[in-house]
């Protein structure tokens, strides 16, 4: 047994023991944590047909609108919706509307709850009200791994000093632009997936929180435009100093052995 064989076993044992506990134990990872959770939730069915749709939290409420049951399994696990198995045709195209909040909520422990203590009280009500039941397989797919080009990354340090983060990315005149604030580069690293159809490996070793602005052209343009954007490969490497290089590497898939229409509110 080679140890390279070796290091990618364990890193798949890792991977589907930390997604399996997370589904099993999310409760008493609430309670052991002393994470709050959402006492007051009403979930109701979206029928509008409308194409937009949104998830949004604060301190101590959590909104999901006309999302469907992809969009809140990748909120509340982190995987991406391409990444999800196993959703019961009936509720392949069945979409919600989700209010929460939390009462009598403590604001210092709000204050400090983190990106997966968040995450953590949204897989509580997917398991409670949708009965959801998951497990986690991991495969040897083909990734990207994000790494600092030779002549050292473009980066500026977050001026702040709080846990939130966020990430905005729309169209400008010859292209598209992302705009990240206080964002770690694994955070980065997951964002540039929706972009380059392929999991991003963090493999930077830059710690701490950033700052990035970054602009380039999709690749799908019908027809060339001179004033156009740099590709994202290209933009990374110009405009951050960080490169994207093909590899393979274990991805987690996210399978669902069970999950129910909402319980009534």
């Amino acid at each position: 047994m080679t140890k390279q064989w070796f290091g990618t076993v364990c890193l798949a044992f890792v991977f589907i023991q930390s997604l399996t506990h997370a589904q099993t134990a999310a409760s008493q990872e609430t309670a052991d944590a002393k994470i709050p959770v959402y006492d007051a939730v009403a979930i109701k069915p979206n029928d509008s047909g409308s194409g937009s749709s949104r998830i949004s939290s604060n301190m101590d409420r959590y909104s999901a609108t006309n999302v469907s049951l992809k969009s809140l399994l990748e909120d509340a696990y982190g995987v991406k919706e391409d990444m999800i198995t196993g959703v019961p045709k009936p509720m392949e195209s069945a979409h919600f509307d989700i209010a929460a909040k939390v009462i009598d909520p403590d604001p210092a422990v709000l204050k400090k709850l983190d990106r997966e203590q968040r995450q953590a009280m949204r897989r509580e009500i997917l398991l409670d009200r949708f009965q959801l039941k998951v497990h986690t397989e991991v495969k040897t797919l083909p990734v990207y791994e994000m790494s600092v080009m030779k002549g050292g990354a473009k980066l500026k340090v977050s001026s702040s000093t709080g846990n939130g983060s966020s990430t905005h990315t729309h169209n400008v005149a010859h292209g598209t632009e992302l705009n990240a604030r206080n964002v770690s580069m694994a955070a980065f690293a997951s964002t540039l997936y929706s972009q380059v159809h392929r999991t991003v490996v963090d493999k930077t070793g830059l710690a701490g929180k950033y700052d990035l602005d970054l602009t380039w052209s999709p690749d799908d343009r019908s027809a060339p435009d001179p004033d156009a954007e740099p590709s994202i490969f290209t933009a990374l490497q110009d405009q951050l100093g960080l490169k994207l290089q093909s590899a393979k590497g274990p991805v987690e898939i996210l399978v669902i052995d069970h999950v129910e229409m909402p319980s009534a509110n």
